[in-house]
């Protein structure tokens, strides 16, 4: 992994909804960290701190180094809560996490090679993006920060699927493991209206409608 994150938190006195108000008009965001077997512990973290970490992607789909009460844990982001209509996170959970565990990600998909697509290079499609992020399970050290989707070798009109994603070496997509049925498009390109219409009419042109008279050969007789 190429980034790493760290974030701050202290432990949260009192519980339920009238404590986790006064934490947000302090500035604080309430949180949960539980996993490997221990017991879960309320925390609060600094609003502003972690509203500029998720200004990174990277963030999202990483092993974070918690820091709280004189200990270090490691961490993975399991759930975000966000107000529904001011910019504020209202509650966030955290999962422990060792090399071993076993763990189930939102990881995100960056596309590369777009526009050697022969959909995109000789037919003049666009390229639509189905999916912009896959549910993984692997062990923790093997989680990757993103997943390429090339789509180099795309013609239009034969979407890519989940299959067709070449994946990091332990770590499988959670929705193939469910059968064929689950192997979803990921991104597909498609001709506009506007060139399709075109070449229709420009084809209408070129062949003469149907039972209209041929000219004789050898011209018109008199």
């Amino acid at each position: 992994m190429s980034a790493s994150f760290e974030l701050s938190a202290e432990l949260r006195d009192g519980t339920g909804t009238g404590a986790a108000r006064r934490g947000r008009k302090d500035g604080t965001v309430p949180a949960i960290l539980y996993g490997v077997g221990s017991e879960p512990i309320k925390l609060t973290v600094n609003h502003n701190a972690l509203a500029k970490n998720l200004e990174n992607e990277a963030f999202y789909s990483h092993i974070l180094t918690l820091n709280y009460a004189g200990k270090q844990e490691r961490v993975v982001l399991k759930e975000l809560q966000r107000h529904p209509f001011r910019p504020r996170i209202v509650h966030m959970d955290l999962q422990r996490v060792t090399d071993v565990t076993r763990i189930r990600m939102n990881v995100p998909l960056h596309f590369i090679n777009a526009e050697k697509a022969p959909g995109v290079k000789i037919t003049g499609g666009l390229v639509t993006h189905l999916l912009t992020s896959v549910e993984v399970i692997c062990q923790a050290k093997d989680l990757p920060e993103y997943l390429e989707v090339d789509l180099g070798e795309l013609q239009a009109g034969h979407p890519l699927h989940l299959s067709a994603i070449k994946m990091p070496a332990g770590v499988k997509v959670a929705a193939l493991l469910q059968g064929k049925a689950r192997d979803l498009p990921v991104a597909a390109i498609t001709i506009p209206r506007a060139a399709i219409e075109e070449e229709t009419a420009a084809a209408a042109v070129a062949t003469p409608e149907a039972g209209a008279a041929a000219p004789a050969a050898g011209g018109e007789k008199k």
